[in-house]
Parts: C-alpha cells; sequence; structure tokens
C-alpha cells in the first residue's frame, strides 16, 4: 500500500487555523479513499491486509489546493457512482456512504455494507462524530441546498434511505421503496428547490422522480428513460437542467450523456450525447456554466484489451440552459471517478482511483490545463464532493 507522504503530517494544526475562520471559512472538498478494492491489470480485486479507508479534507480557496487533513478508518467504497460524499451548505458536516466491504467469511471477496459517516468539519482535527445504518448497499448521497435532508440509494435493497439533519444531528427518518435489488439504485440529487429529487437506476435502465415535503418523500409517478444504466446525476445551479451519466455496457461502444429539462412539466430529457468510453463522474460548476464528466476511457480494461486506453479523460462542456457543448478535453489517471470544482470554478480536481491521487486543472474560460502536480491520498480515490448552496 501507498506510504502516506510527509505533507500529511502536521495537518491537524493546519485543519485547526483553516477551520478558525467561521463565516469565512475555506472551500472544502472531501473525498473518500478506498484501500479494500483495487485494480490490478484491468481486474478488480481484494487485497489482503488492506490498510483502512479513510477521507481527505482539501483547501480549494487557496492555489495550490491543499490537504488539510486526512482521516484514516472512515468506510467507503469505489462501488457506485463516485457521488458517495455529501456536506452540508456550511461546510460544518461531511457524510460518507459505505457500499462494499471486504466480506470476512469469503477472502479476496467483497459483501454489502450498510454504513454512513457522519464527519464533522469544525472539529480539529475533523473526526466521525456518528456512524449511521442505511439499507443494504448504500451509493449515492446528496444533501438538499436548504441543509435539513440527505437522501441516500441503497443498491442492494432497491430504497433510498432518509435522514434529517438539524445543527450538528443527521438522524434517520425512514425510507421509501423504490425498486427492487435489481434495480441496482445508483445516485439521487436534490431539485434546487428542494422540493424534488431524482434516483438513477443504472439496473433497470431509469430515473424515477421523487417528491419531497419536509421529511416526507413519496413517489411522484414519474420515470425517465435517459439512456443505457444511468449512474451519477447532477443539477444545474439555477434549477433548470439536470445531466446524467450513462455508463453503458463497457463493451467499448460509445455511451452518452443526457440533459433533463426540469422545468418542463412533467420533467424530460431532452437530449442525448455520445461522449465516450463509460462515463462515470459529473459534475457541474458552482455557477452552471460548465460541466465536467470522467470517461474511464478503456483506462481499467487489461492491457490486452482492444479497448484498453493508457489514461482517462476529463471532458468539458459549456451549458446553456439543456444546451450542452464540448469545450476541452484532457487525459488524467486510471479508473478516473468524481470531480469537483472550486468556488470560483477555476480549479478543478479529478480522482484518479489507480493512482491514488487527485490530477488538479485549471481552467481560465477557455484553456484546459493539467498543473501536473498532483494531491497524493492515503488510498484509492473513490469519491469527491464540495458544498452545494
Amino acid at each position: 500500500m501507498k506510504k502516506i507522504p510527509g505533507r500529511f503530517l502536521g495537518v491537524a494544526a493546519t485543519a485547526s487555523a483553516l477551520l478558525a475562520f467561521g463565516s469565512a471559512r475555506a472551500d472544502l472538498a472531501v473525498t473518500a479513499n478506498d484501500n479494500h478494492f483495487v485494480l490490478v491489470n484491468g481486474v478488480s480485486v481484494v487485497p489482503a491486509n488492506p490498510a483502512p479507508d479513510s477521507a481527505t479534507v482539501i483547501d480549494l480557496s487557496v492555489s495550490p489546493p491543499r490537504v488539510v487533513a486526512d482521516i484514516s478508518g472512515v468506510p467507503g467504497s469505489v462501488i457506485g457512482p463516485p457521488l458517495s460524499v455529501a456536506l452540508t451548505p456550511d461546510e460544518k458536516l461531511a457524510l460518507i456512504t459505505a457500499c462494499m466491504k471486504p466480506d470476512p467469511a469469503h477472502p479476496g471477496k467483497q459483501t454489502e455494507d450498510n454504513r454512513m459517516s457522519v464527519i464533522d468539519l469544525t472539529a480539529s482535527p475533523p473526526r466521525v462524530i456518528a456512524t449511521l445504518i442505511t439499507g443494504k448497499g448504500p451509493s449515492g448521497v446528496s444533501i438538499n441546498r436548504q441543509g435539513t435532508l440527505a437522501l441516500v440509494t441503497n443498491r442492494g435493497d432497491g430504497s433510498v434511505s432518509i435522514f434529517t439533519i438539524a445543527n450538528q444531528t443527521v438522524a434517520p427518518a425512514g425510507q421509501i421503496q423504490i425498486g427492487n435489488a435489481t434495480s441496482e439504485l445508483a445516485h439521487v440529487a436534490f431539485t434546487v428547490d428542494g422540493q424534488h429529487a431524482l434516483v438513477t437506476r443504472d439496473g433497470d435502465n431509469m430515473i424515477t422522480l421523487l417528491n419531497v415535503a419536509g421529511a416526507n418523500v413519496t413517489l411522484a409517478g414519474r420515470d425517465l428513460r435517459t439512456g443505457l444504466k444511468p449512474y451519477g446525476i447532477d443539477v444545474t445551479p439555477d434549477g433548470a437542467a439536470a445531466v446524467t451519466t450513462n455508463t453503458g455496457f463497457a463493451s467499448g461502444d460509445v455511451d452518452t450523456i443526457s440533459v433533463i429539462d426540469l422545468h418542463a412539466n412533467p420533467p424530460r430529457v431532452v437530449d442525448v450525447i455520445p461522449v465516450g468510453l463509460t462515463p462515470e463522474g459529473v459534475k457541474i460548476s458552482p455557477d452552471g456554466k460548465l460541466c465536467a464528466i470522467t470517461l474511464q476511457n478503456g483506462s481499467n480494461k487489461p492491457t490486452s484489451s482492444p479497448f484498453y486506453h493508457d489514461f482517462g479523460q476529463l471532458v468539458l462542456f459549456r451549458v446553456d440552459g439543456t444546451k450542452l457543448t464540448r469545450v476541452a478535453d484532457a487525459p488524467v489517471g486510471h479508473w478516473p471517478q468524481g470531480i469537483a470544482f472550486s468556488a470560483d470554478g477555476k480549479t478543478i480536481l479529478v480522482c484518479n482511483m489507480v493512482e491514488k491521487n487527485l490530477s488538479v486543472f485549471s481552467w481560465d474560460g477557455t484553456t484546459l490545463r493539467d498543473t501536473g502536480v498532483p494531491i497524493p491520498l492515503s488510498g484509492g480515490a473513490a469519491a469527491i464532493r464540495t458544498a452545494e448552496k
């Protein structure tokens, strides 16, 4: 396992100084780092005696971004879309789900987990303050922009778990059944007003719309068909649109992203765009002008595969209402996952599972540039998120 680099030493003091700013606190990103599932020449394996999973807190308000805390022992998982982290709008709490864990009864295999960690980002250093029980195989997690409610998709049983948030307390508030285990719920995203949510179902190729009223979450009676195996989803800050990644069957054929018009009544898919091999991560910039996608691009296949490429890809689209226009792309590491923008949109982080680091890009409005100085992590970079305000 990769040794934690020296830059992690003394991060508690740095975090203390950073978090002391109160309302002027830093623009934070949090990663979930998976050490129990690794890629060996295109084959995913569970290593013997893996290092603990972890979480990393990164300050995006400075250039270059810097690690301010590394928290060992936070269960995470690369299984599911790379949106298994969520931050409250005030950046006081982070939630991290754990979809899978090593199976103690069958060495070398995984089994479904059912835990979500609550991290106090105001503590010095940040620490886990609660571990909550979800459904089977918790995957995507999102917090509404009001900071009062969290939803978690459970891949293993087709349900969505509901949690209320008040002050520093996250409490279970029931669950809603969406499908069954074969539905393979992936992620859930709130609309900007918090009155609806969209659940991606890559097992049966649809998205389910939910009504949300306080902690009461119900089926809206509307399922959307976006493409093959909808996976990640994100909503534009103006609430006009949502973008999904459709991972397809990893068959070497081109895959797609879809655009949903959220202002239409009822919401509907209005565009499907071919992008490349296996899009997973999706993130819309805080100003709503860009949509970033990560493509596996065959980087997670055996080197003998005719579809293998020695790099993943970051792709940027310009957003104009429900119209997306491809404007830039760049190579990243192998088996890339989540994406995070700085608050000003000038810095973009990309998770690289194999390299156990984050690629750092700059964007000046026209040019995407790799800074060439990745941020090392204490585990495989499975997911990343910033607060959605």
